[in-house]
């Protein structure tokens, strides 16, 4: 019996040691910033492709994160024309529980797989002396000017053409009555 309430009171204590850091991080009062970044091609003529990046910085945290910058350097100059818009951007908050984006449009004419760096958030706490670091998410190796195959559109209308799609009587048998709608018979 006392074997029993030594072990049970050690898996107490376990679980209170594991759930006292995570409480204590949970109800820290800071930002947490989390960046996704992204990037579609579109061929607009032969021999030029453009490249059009959204980054979307969200705080997760429970506190604003003051002198928010976003940089991203990693498009070289000699495979990139800036066409719309900044590769860096800067806000003066970035409160708790809201996001911005950012988008710019870049243009390139040399054929290339591209691997891009994730972009760099940095902030400041107030608490805190150094500004904070976060990183965006990085994105997939873009094919610029690659030989492509074309796509086929038409091909899920033929996908279509071939289900059956149900419609409303086949579900539901009975009388429907839209009371904001004159019947029929009276029309």
């Amino acid at each position: 019996m006392a074997n029993f309430i030594a072990s049970s009171l050690i898996s107490v204590l376990l679980i209170a040691l594991f759930l006292l850091p995570a409480s204590t991080i949970a109800s820290s009062d800071s930002p947490f910033i989390v960046a996704h970044k992204k990037a579609t091609l579109n061929r607009l003529k032969s021999g030029v492709e453009r490249v059009f990046v959204t980054i979307d910085i969200y705080n997760e945290g429970s506190a604003t994160a003051y002198d928010v910058s976003l940089t991203d350097d990693s498009w070289s100059n000699d495979i990139f024309d800036v066409v719309s818009g900044n590769t860096s951007m800067s806000w003066e908050r970035l409160d708790a529980g809201y996001h911005r984006s950012h988008a710019f449009e870049l243009e390139s004419k040399v054929q290339t797989v591209f691997y891009g760096a994730p972009a760099v958030i940095t902030f400041r706490i107030p608490t805190k002396a150094s500004l904070q670091e976060s990183y965006s998410t990085a994105i997939m190796p873009l094919e610029i000017l690659a030989d492509r195959p074309p796509e086929k559109k038409f091909e899920w209308v033929k996908i279509v053409g071939k289900i059956r799609v149900p419609n409303f009587c086949d579900l539901h048998c009975g009388f429907v009555h839209i009371p904001c709608c004159k019947s029929i018979i009276e029309i």
